[in-house]
């Protein structure tokens, strides 16, 4: 099973499978898929609205600003692996987390809320990710920016993408003074 750092490091590598390893089962990466969430979770345990808000780490989001950011993003990727289930190499638009942070009014949203939208994207998207066949799998789409993406490179980028962004949370917490999680 891979740990966080593995699936933050395929979010970085933009979903690419190292080379020689076998295409995983569906079930698999379903799994992989869902598991960050509750490590999400109980980073964000027991902090309080100041808490969520404060910028304790110079030039770093506050921890609302993160979930904001991934309850954002959570439906773009989504919406990436449905239009290539649905099309042929259609293109997949790049999106710009800065435009959305400066748009959005993150810190007028709520934690609970945020992460409410994450978890229910990724259960969806979980049910719809255990069914794929290998040759669903395989189908393209095209990148504004990265080019041509499987399905499954979709699928592993967007699965260490909460990864990616935990340690980041676990620095605002210790920063804060507040406990580590269990």
């Amino acid at each position: 099973m891979p740990t966080d750092a593995d699936l933050a490091a395929a979010y970085r590598a933009g979903g690419a499978r190292p080379t020689g390893e076998p295409m995983p089962a569906a079930a698999d990466l379903a799994e992989n898929y869902l598991r960050p969430l509750a490590d999400l979770r109980a980073a964000v345990a027991g902090m309080t609205r100041e808490q969520v808000v404060a910028r304790p780490v110079a030039g770093r989001w506050s921890t609302l600003e993160v979930l904001a950011h991934l309850a954002d993003f959570e439906p773009v990727f989504v919406e990436r692996m449905k239009r290539i289930l649905a099309y042929d190499s259609p293109p997949l638009a790049a999106a710009d987390e800065n435009l959305f942070f400066a748009a959005l009014r993150y810190h007028d949203r709520d934690a609970a809320e945020e992460l409410a939208v994450i978890e229910a994207t990724r259960a969806s998207a979980a049910r719809l990710i255990r069914s794929l066949s290998a040759e669903q799998l395989a189908r393209t789409g095209v990148h504004s920016t990265r080019g041509p993406q499987t399905l499954e490179q979709v699928i592993r980028s967007v699965t260490g993408h909460v990864a990616h962004h935990l340690p980041f949370v676990r620095e605002k917490r210790a920063a804060l003074g507040l406990p580590s999680p269990a």
